[in-house]
């Protein structure tokens, strides 16, 4: 599994996967080819083959995962640090309105903890630690919800106007009582 985090998957599917891998390394050593192991296993023959090379190269242990190719780049006690951050608002750190933006949580981490980072990394960080991107909804201060929901219910049925008649109509451009 070459994702971060295991790829998404549960501790048992990420064991399920690795009992995959070591069966197919005992079906090497018993001589089966690549097409037949990966019938029996249901998984893609260049799996398989990738298994094969590492299994050939390195024995009995040489399909199992290595795990994530890269670390992350905030640790979880860093991510921790970032996330108290994050609750003092961006009016605290100097941005002059409370919208945190993925350019401005960029600038954060470079400033707190000498860390580069692009935005789509950014991104899925913070998804992955369960925040998700929202959007203000722009209203006018002024705005009276009272006022609005009045003019809604009283006033937009006079202006809509009267629903059509339920009648067929025609499909002549000119009108059928003007033959």
């Amino acid at each position: 599994m070459r994702y971060p985090q295991g790829g998404g998957l549960t501790p048992e599917r990420q064991a399920f996967r690795e009992r995959i891998r070591l069966e197919a390394a005992e079906r090497f050593a018993a001589g089966a080819s690549n097409v037949q192991v990966a019938n029996d296993l249901r998984v893609s023959v260049r799996s398989v083959q990738r298994w094969r090379r590492s299994w050939h190269d390195t024995g009995s242990e040489g399909p199992r995962s290595a795990g994530p190719v890269s670390r992350p780049k905030l640790s979880e006690a860093l991510f921790a640090v970032l996330e108290q951050e994050l609750a003092k608002g961006p009016v605290a750190h100097g941005w002059p309105d409370q919208t945190w933006t993925l350019s401005r949580i960029r600038t954060l981490i470079g400033r707190r903890f000498h860390k580069s980072m692009t935005l789509s990394a950014i991104a899925r960080m913070l998804h992955r630690h369960g925040y998700s991107h929202q959007v203000p909804v722009r209203r006018a201060v002024e705005r009276d919800e009272e006022a609005v929901a009045g003019w809604v219910k009283e006033t937009w049925p006079q202006v809509e106007g009267p629903w059509r008649r339920s009648m067929p109509g025609c499909a002549s451009k000119t009108r059928p009582a003007s033959r």
